[in-house]
């Protein structure tokens, strides 16, 4: 059983007989208030997201959850298709609605995590950076950097991402899957 308190962004658990996963965690203290715990939580099943606030007095039922390896092949009208790691004949799919955000970071053939309750998969783990191929940016303009000046570049996959204005078409840069942010560029043009 975990306590209020033990809540932080990532914890999964069960709530009201559904998984749930913690967001935001902000913990609040008010005067001659009881504290508080207030959260974001995202239902693992549904993808609902919504607002709670628990007290002290609340339990919460922690879950095992199983981690294991598969491979991302390519995506489809909405649909995510994956295969099991060392076994590309079983192959399935998840709607675009599980994977979240960090799949329009995702390449073909890498290797992701799901995340397992009960055999049914809840959540795709991307990897935290991933390296892509710049398809398309427009040219930096010279004397524009006064304010460390930034420009949008289409990736290989499709995804667009704020680049520094030296990015050049066909460079290879490293974006982080969770903030969608550019980190640094890995390989020049040639």
């Amino acid at each position: 059983m975990l306590s209020y308190n033990e809540l932080k962004i990532g914890t999964m658990f069960k709530f009201e007989g559904q998984p749930y996963q913690v967001l935001e965690y902000e913990f609040l203290r008010m005067q001659q208030r009881k504290p508080v715990a207030k959260t974001r939580l995202k239902n693992l099943i549904t993808g609902q997201v919504l607002e709670r606030a628990f007290h002290q007095n609340e339990k919460l039922e922690d879950i095992d959850v199983e981690k294991t390896p598969i491979i991302y092949l390519y995506n489809n009208r909405g649909e995510f298709w994956f295969c099991e790691k060392g076994n590309p004949k079983n192959r399935f799919t998840l709607p675009e609605a599980k994977i979240g955000p960090a799949g329009k970071f995702l390449k073909s053939n890498s290797e992701v995590t799901a995340v397992k309750l009960d055999e049914q998969i809840l959540d795709i783990i991307p990897p935290i950076k991933v390296d892509l191929k710049v398809k398309e940016t427009p040219p930096g303009e010279r004397g524009n950097t006064a304010q460390g000046g930034s420009k949008i570049a289409v990736m290989e996959n499709g995804a667009e991402v704020a680049v520094p204005l030296f990015v050049n078409n066909d460079d290879i840069i490293r974006v982080n899957t969770q903030t969608g942010e550019y980190v640094e560029r890995v390989e020049k043009a040639k």
